[in-house]
């Protein structure tokens, strides 16, 4: 069977259009780490068919913001994706996605191992239908190992991998990250093992399967600081405002309350430091005359500066410190980061338009592309609201839509 999916070979004729164009993923993920990844590759132009149960994606019902009965968590990492609802429980629902399967590129799955191969939509079974299929599963802990059944959530991660003991103030309790990484992390680099699979495909001519997980991205995010630990022996701890490295990379409080954070890195910069605050003892001390010795005195430095960053407001210290080429920022809020002058221009903050009527104002794609941007944000999917149009460009007849509906396969 020939379906009528769009030409691949069209992109080439349209340099202006999003580079993904023409890439089909079915996406059966949930949540968030499958669906921040397959929204970065619909921003990107792929057409994602998010398949779903006839209860949907859980965060549909996400409290505690709504637009017209969905929710924002919702709208937040599935704009721009077409929406199927899909039994894959059913024999005649397996059928259907071995028919999509058919003419797509990517699965992306989110499912405990083992889940995939009970429904029929493996990496084996697919690739028999189609040997240039690439799947890729996201899961807490990989497709094999100790842990591999294990249910794992962000906070798991963030907690096991190491990375959750580094957040917080020396001497009090480990804290998450506000950002939730564990999700985001493993969605981004998903992204990355797909374009990679994708590319190699144009070589090989065959698909492959991606296992992610989110413990490994975790760990690998530890970088210079599990380096350290494993050159050393020695086991860091909480990070606070400041660097483990560097003494002068760190946040100080300012006359009016508010933070200001220094990434003062080099000879220059310190010394640009120092003669903002009006301490030029401190280039003198033999004490701090390297990075090197403020990293071993840090104890006698950090008071010092701390002391000095009480004397002005912090957007007296900012406009000085900018003057003289100290890199620093104010400690922004998230409301504060979202009107930032920058972020706006970069166009991190869009508005989208709602199909139940309404604009929300979404935050952008931070990837730019020159000659192929990123594509017209659309409104993320009713549950099921593109059923009947895909089962058209596979073809299905409408008695046979007909009857598949009533027997509950699609919705």
């Amino acid at each position: 069977m020939t379906l009528s999916f769009e030409n691949r070979d069209s992109r080439r004729n349209d340099e202006s259009k999003p580079p993904l164009r023409g890439v089909r993923i079915l996406d059966l993920s949930m949540f968030l780490a499958g669906p921040f990844c397959t929204q970065q590759l619909a921003d990107l132009g792929a057409d994602i068919i998010k398949i779903e149960p006839r209860n949907g994606d859980s965060t549909r019902a996400l409290p505690p913001h709504f637009h017209k009965g969905e929710s924002l968590y919702f709208l937040s990492a599935n704009r721009s994706k077409r929406g199927m609802v899909l039994d894959l429980a059913q024999p005649e629902g397996r059928e259907v996605f071995h028919r999509l399967v058919t003419g797509a590129d990517v699965v992306v799955d989110n499912f405990r191992p083992g889940v995939t191969a009970k429904l029929g939509v493996d990496f084996a079974t697919l690739s028999e239908i189609n040997p240039r299929i690439v799947c890729c599963s996201i899961s807490g802990y990989g497709q094999d190992g100790p842990y591999a059944k294990r249910p794992a959530y962000d906070m798991i991660v963030q907690a096991l991998s190491g990375g959750m003991s580094l957040t917080g103030e020396p001497g009090a309790r480990a804290v998450r990250a506000g950002i939730p990484i564990g999700d985001i992390c493993a969605g981004l680099h998903a992204v990355i093992g797909i374009l990679a699979a994708l590319t190699e495909r144009e070589v090989s001519g065959k698909g492959q399967f991606i296992d992610i997980s989110m413990l490994d991205v975790q760990v690998a995010m530890l970088s210079y600081q599990g380096v350290y630990h494993l050159f050393s022996g020695e086991v860091p701890g909480r990070q606070g405002r400041g660097h483990a490295s560097i003494p002068t990379y760190a946040s100080f409080e300012a006359a009016d309350g508010n933070d200001v954070l220094i990434c003062a890195n080099t000879e220059k910069m310190w010394q640009g430091l120092c003669e903002v605050l009006e301490q030029p003892e401190l280039l003198l001390d033999a004490r701090f005359l390297t990075n090197e010795l403020r990293h071993t005195h840090r104890d006698a430095l950090e008071p010092l500066l701390t002391q000095a960053f009480l004397r002005r407001s912090r957007d007296q210290w900012l406009e000085l410190l900018t003057a003289k080429g100290v890199p620093c920022a104010p400690v922004n809020t998230v409301a504060d980061a979202l009107i930032d002058p920058q972020v706006r221009h970069r166009g991190m903050v869009r508005s989208l338009t709602h199909q139940l009527g309404g604009e929300i104002d979404v935050l952008g794609n931070p990837i730019k592309l020159s000659r192929s941007p990123c594509g017209t944000f659309r409104s993320p999917p009713l549950l099921g609201q593109h059923t009947d149009e895909i089962m058209r460009e596979l073809e299905y007849a409408a008695d046979e839509v007909g009857r598949l509906k009533e027997r509950g396969v699609i919705a």
